[in-house]
């Protein structure tokens, strides 16, 4: 196994150990042949279980200014290649490990929430508060009360009591309309989502 650098280390401290806490099932320098049967060492694996995800760290120089077509081609490939062995190919930016970190923290917890359980017991109406943020992600433009309705097959009342826990946390903004001011859709609070932008 290879040394950890100091682009690794800033990773560790920077992204994954305020996130995670802990370094479970992250692997360092993780060797894998690639499809010509060369060595290629990923920044990091995070295996836990049966998912594969291999997290790379670029560096605007070496992976732009200083690469050629060849060298380019060959990145790519070798991407593709491990994503057919199974691995999810994760690339984050040197500049924001270093400078913006909680936009690549907020990110792998997004991707990694995905795949990965929760260890703590999760709060009641927490995976449908969860499913309500997708749903307002996806449509990226206000939601209705119905909408979440039939999108969980609940009850419309249900749908509103989600609707007004998630703005009392800080998730959502009603919109008023009509004469009587009355709430009729809800939308994602941008600047809760800037680091994902």
């Amino acid at each position: 196994m290879r040394e950890v650098t100091g682009t690794e280390r800033l990773f560790l401290k920077n992204v994954w150990w305020p996130l995670y806490r802990n370094l479970d099932h992250l692997h360092p320098e993780y060797e894998v042949p690639d499809w010509r049967g060369r060595s290629y060492f990923g920044d990091f694996a995070f295996l836990p279980g049966h998912l594969r995800f291999i997290l790379e760290i670029k560096g605007y120089g070496p992976h732009v200014t200083e690469m050629d077509r060849t060298k380019y081609s060959n990145e790519l490939n070798r991407e593709l290649y491990l994503q057919t062995l199974g691995y999810r190919v994760i690339s984050l930016a040197y500049d924001d490990i270093a400078s913006r970190p909680e936009i690549c923290r907020n990110l792998l917890q997004l991707l990694f929430n995905r795949y990965l359980t929760q260890q703590h017991p999760l709060e009641p109406g927490a995976l449908e508060e969860a499913e309500v943020i997708r749903l307002c992600l996806s449509s990226m433009q206000p939601i209705r009360p119905k909408q979440v309705a039939t999108h969980l097959c609940m009850d419309h009342r249900t749908a509103i009591r989600i609707l007004h826990s998630l703005t009392q946390k800080g998730w959502l903004r009603p919109i008023y309309s009509g004469a009587g001011l009355r709430v009729h859709q809800y939308e994602l609070i941008r600047n809760t989502w800037d680091l994902i932008n």
